[in-house]
């Protein structure tokens, strides 16, 4: 979704930098255009490093022979390291 919205940021800041020419009195439409433009951009590096990220798992596989039938045990254990 933050690549999406980084995106949409940045073309509505070039509409309004590059597309509009108009003048209004009391904001300057080019230096909010961009600003959106380099909110865009940020907004979709953060976006591209949050999904790039590693999620870290591990499996461990443990076999052991059962002394009493003598019968082969596996046990299996999976860990999960999200961060946050």
């Amino acid at each position: 979704m933050s690549i999406g919205l980084g995106i949409f940021l940045f073309v509505v800041g070039a509409i309004l930098t590059f597309a509009l020419n108009v003048q209004v009195d009391w904001i300057d439409l080019d230096l909010v255009g961009y600003l959106l433009m380099g909110a865009g951009v940020i907004v979709t590096l953060i976006g591209i490093v949050l999904v790039v990220r590693k999620r870290q798992s591990v499996t461990t596989v443990r076999s052991d022979v059962d002394p009493a039938t003598g019968s082969r045990v596996e046990q299996r254990s999976t860990q999960t390291d999200v961060e946050p």
